[in-house]
């Protein structure tokens, strides 16, 4: 399927590494001029190199972290208009909600909520004048089924979910859609390093602790990132402009509802 953004310009949010750089990947492969993100200057070059030259497609790094004005300043100098924004930032670690500090509280709900809606507050209004906007926030599959210890992050990523439901409403008819994807368990760095520390935790192996918890997921296997940047890129396309406010839970089957 043609996506029907070739020549849009994007901005995605840490998207060194993980399921950014999915989204950064799928959208270049669609056409679009993209900027990558990240506070690992190494890696995040590396990522653009790797990204143009398997699109051929115009790549740019920003290094920045989006947490601070003045790495959304950096962000929005490289792109000051963007067509599509997608939002994502690392969640806080796992850890008891009684060891949190205010500070970690605030820092947690800055992180998760309140610098996507800085973000979206920037850009949302020259969008709705172009009549085209797609913005993304990636959430988790927590927001619907929090789990103990990230207790910060389900709480921060829900209330943005809250936050941009009556906003996404009042912008659908210039064509501007804002909907969350809410993953489940993909095989990134993150997985990863949460499979290492449980592994650590309870004196198994990563091969056991991995097995565990597939074993808890239907489709019987971790996510392709890939699979989330395509989710990602139609959602991103001309074609997806009657969906808005929306969840997409992307978690091979692991929440047991109907709705």
């Amino acid at each position: 399927m043609d996506l029907g953004i070739a020549g849009r310009k994007a901005i995605v949010c840490a998207s060194s590494r993980g399921l950014g750089k999915a989204c950064a990947r799928a959208l270049a492969e669609a056409g679009c001029e993209v900027v990558i993100n990240g506070r690992d200057a190494k890696t995040l070059n590396a990522t653009a190199t790797e990204l143009s030259g398997i699109t051929g497609t115009k790549i740019t790094a920003v290094v920045a972290d989006v947490a601070t004005p003045d790495g959304q300043k950096l962000l929005l100098a490289a792109c000051p208009q963007p067509d599509i924004l997608i939002n994502n930032n690392a969640g806080p670690p796992l850890r008891d909600f009684r060891e949190l500090t205010r500070a970690q509280m605030l820092d947690g709900v800055t992180a998760n909520m309140i610098v996507a809606i800085e973000l979206i507050q920037k850009v949302i209004d020259p969008m709705t004048q172009r009549k085209f906007g797609r913005i993304i926030n990636i959430t988790s599959a927590a927001v619907k089924a929090p789990l103990a210890g990230l207790d910060l992050s389900s709480g921060a990523r829900a209330g943005l979910t809250a936050f941009l439901a009556g906003v996404a409403r009042t912008v659908a008819d210039k064509n501007v859609t804002i909907n969350n994807i809410l993953p489940g368990a993909f095989d990134t760095d993150r997985l990863r390093g949460t499979l290492s520390k449980t592994a650590e935790s309870k004196g198994k192996s990563i091969t056991q602790v991995a097995a565990d918890r597939i074993a808890t997921i239907p489709a019987k296997r971790f996510g392709d990132p890939a699979e989330f940047g395509a989710a990602a890129a139609f959602l991103c396309s001309a074609q997806a402009g009657y969906i808005t406010g929306q969840n997409l839970l992307i978690d091979g089957g692991t929440f047991p509802a109907a709705f």
